[in-house]
Order: structure tokens, then C-alpha cells, then sequence
């Protein structure tokens, strides 16, 4: 028993950094497009330009799609099948833990005759801790139709770290386009 206690601090922060690093997808799609037809796409930069990020992210994006988009078997082309927009949404967490471990944790901390407002270190001692929570949404254009024929969307938590950005972003971009094309499992 004792060996879970010793075990279960650690079995928490794997699961948070675990959750944590995971992106949830989604994808919508009109039924009647016909995804065997489209061999080609271009970038729409009308659309790509009103996506409220940084250029430098912006082209970290654009790359990832073009790379699986590529590796699926499509061209980049100037008179394109398919036309590829996208979009972001954030929003920032915060959390306030209250730390109630340390000495006289498990003990009585409210006020009393004798006693102080709580008693021991660590008692009472909040940590907030922020995070952004980001969606990328990459939208597929019929070019000839101008109009949305499939559209990806992908959820998770964003880093901090430069030197991990640009790995988050690859790995947001391949969950979301896993999805695509409709139909196929992989």
C-alpha cells in the first residue's frame, strides 16, 4: 500500500503530461464531393491571410499541409482541384490548485481556540498555472465551385518551448489530415 502512495504522485504527472500532448480531431465533410477526382490543390491566400497568428506560424502550418498533402499523392498547382484555407481559435486556461499537502495536511486547519488561520507549511498555498488551448481548422475549397468540401479540425494544448512549436504544429496538422480523405481508415 505504501509503494502506491510513493507511486501515485508520479502516476498523476504522467497522466497530465500525457493528456496534455494529445490533439482531438474532428472532421465534417459534404457527402456528395467527389474526393476521387481532386489531384491538385493550392494554398487560398485570401483566406490564409485573415487567420489571426504570426506569419512565422502561419508558414509552419502551410508547410506541414503541403507535406501531407504530398505524401497522399496530390500537386501543388496554380490552376488547383482543391483550394486549402485555415483558421485558428485560442484560448487561455487557467487553473488554481490549492495546496493542501505537507505538514498538517491530513490534519485540522481551520481556525480554533489555540490554532491559527490553517498550520504547517504548504498549507492554503494556491498555484495558478495558465496554458493555451488552440484549434486549427484547415478548410478544403472545391476551386471550381468555391465552395467547402471538407473541413478538419484539431484541439490541444500549444507549447511554449520555440524549439517544440514547430513539432506541435507538424503533429496538430498529421492528426487532423489523418481524417482526410473522408472514408479512408489508416
Amino acid at each position: 500500500m505504501k509503494t502506491l502512495f510513493r507511486a501515485l504522485p508520479l502516476l498523476v504527472i504522467v497522466f497530465i503530461a500525457s493528456s496534455c500532448s494529445s490533439v482531438r480531431v474532428a472532421a465534417d465533410y459534404d457527402k456528395k464531393a467527389p474526393f476521387n477526382n481532386y489531384k491538385t490543390f493550392a494554398f487560398f491566400k485570401t483566406g490564409i491571410d485573415k487567420a489571426e497568428i504570426s506569419d512565422l506560424d502561419k508558414r509552419r502550418i502551410l508547410r506541414a499541409i503541403e507535406a501531407e498533402l504530398l505524401a497522399k499523392g496530390y500537386t501543388k498547382s496554380d490552376n488547383p482541384d482543391l483550394l486549402v484555407s485555415l483558421f485558428t481559435k485560442s484560448q487561455q486556461r487557467v487553473d488554481v490548485y490549492n495546496n493542501t499537502w505537507g505538514y498538517g495536511a491530513w490534519g485540522w486547519g481551520g481556525w480554533g481556540p489555540g490554532w491559527g488561520p490553517g498550520w504547517g507549511w504548504g498549507w492554503n498555498q494556491p498555484t495558478v498555472s495558465t496554458s493555451t488551448q488552440g484549434t486549427l481548422y484547415i478548410d478544403l475549397i472545391d476551386a471550381a465551385k468555391k465552395e467547402l468540401v471538407w473541413q478538419g479540425m484539431g484541439t490541444g494544448y500549444l507549447s511554449r518551448n520555440m524549439e517544440k512549436k514547430e513539432e506541435r504544429i507538424k503533429e496538430f496538422v498529421s492528426k487532423i489530415m489523418e481524417k482526410y480523405p473522408p472514408g479512408v481508415t489508416q
